[in-house]
């Protein structure tokens, strides 16, 4: 029992940082109606950028330092290359994310090489006891980091005037234009704060029980789109509770690994996609997206 606990524990934990990744993927699709690719590279810039500036800059003012390159890569991206291709077919945005990926990715691990790049966190690998289980300080700070972050990101969306925009655009995006609402800008900041939240989940992610930052650091993002799916690619809630599922399904997978050993080693690593398309097949709209209706 104290097993299982620890690894429920744990999954919350991750499946917290989960959370905030899928949130990027969501704000993005509702503000531009662009899946969007680059967050696995957008991640793992955070990731480096705070690493090495952690030396000369001191902790604190690398985090700050790192969300800000990760939030202005993000707005880069969308005012240089999304907002001038407004109006294209859905899936050539999406290839062209995956181009702009692939290409920071590049020259992302081209930097990294086959080092280990650490973050010197400072509440560093020490662990907390819960009742009769133990997690890593750094896990807990993110649960408690990542909560109210996804706290405040649903008072914004349900209160500010930006929130109010986004949600109108993503009803109706030719009335909200009529309107006066200006689908360019909500799709700028929701990019910027897809970029910041992506910072964030990474700040964490390379931290106890991960060894540092490295290459295979990009794969997380890679994970997160599931629960981004799962949820409802339109659902905001829906992100947050497919990130806490995958989470939990990923950390269960990779606990009772020697019971499941028939399924493979690094069952754990597709336990995402394999929930994701369960979840599909009973609900193609995934647990909270809105079901499109069409009349034949």
């Amino acid at each position: 029992m104290n097993q299982f606990l620890s690894l429920l524990l744990n999954g919350v934990s991750l499946g917290a940082l989960y959370a905030l990744i899928a949130l990027g993927f969501v704000i993005i699709f509702k503000s531009s109606e662009v899946v969007s690719f680059t967050h696995g590279s957008l991640l793992l810039l955070g990731a480096y950028s705070i690493a090495r500036l952690s030396g000369p800059l001191g902790f604190w003012l690398a985090v700050l330092a790192g969300l800000l390159i990760t939030a202005v890569a993000a707005f880069l991206v969308e005012r240089l290359i999304i907002n001038r291709l407004r109006g294209a077919a859905v899936i050539s945005l999406a290839i062209v994310t995956i181009g702009v990926d692939i290409i920071l990715l590049t020259e992302l691990v081209r930097r990294i090489g086959s080092d280990i790049l650490n973050v010197p966190h400072p509440w560093g690998g020490q662990s907390v006891r819960i009742g009769p289980v133990g997690l890593s300080q750094n896990r807990l700070i993110a649960i408690l980091v990542a909560g109210a972050l996804i706290a405040a990101f649903f008072a914004a969306f349900k209160y500010s005037s930006w929130g109010v925009a986004m949600r109108a655009s993503a009803e109706d995006g030719e009335t909200a234009a009529l309107m006066g609402i200006r689908q360019g800008r909500v799709s700028a900041v929701s990019w910027v704060v897809a970029g910041v939240l992506a910072g964030v989940a990474a700040l964490f992610l390379v931290g106890s029980p991960t060894p540092g930052v490295t290459p295979a650091n990009y794969a997380v993002a890679l994970r997160a789109f599931p629960a981004a799916i799962l949820g409802g690619l339109d659902s905001t809630g829906g992100a947050l509770v497919g990130g806490l599922l995958i989470g939990i399904a990923e950390a269960l997978a990779a606990g009772y690994q020697d019971q499941l050993l028939f399924l493979g080693r690094g069952f754990s690593a597709i336990v995402p996609f394999i929930v994701m398309i369960a979840v599909l097949l009973v609900r193609p709209s995934g647990l909270f997206g809105t079901k499109e209706l069409t009349r034949v």
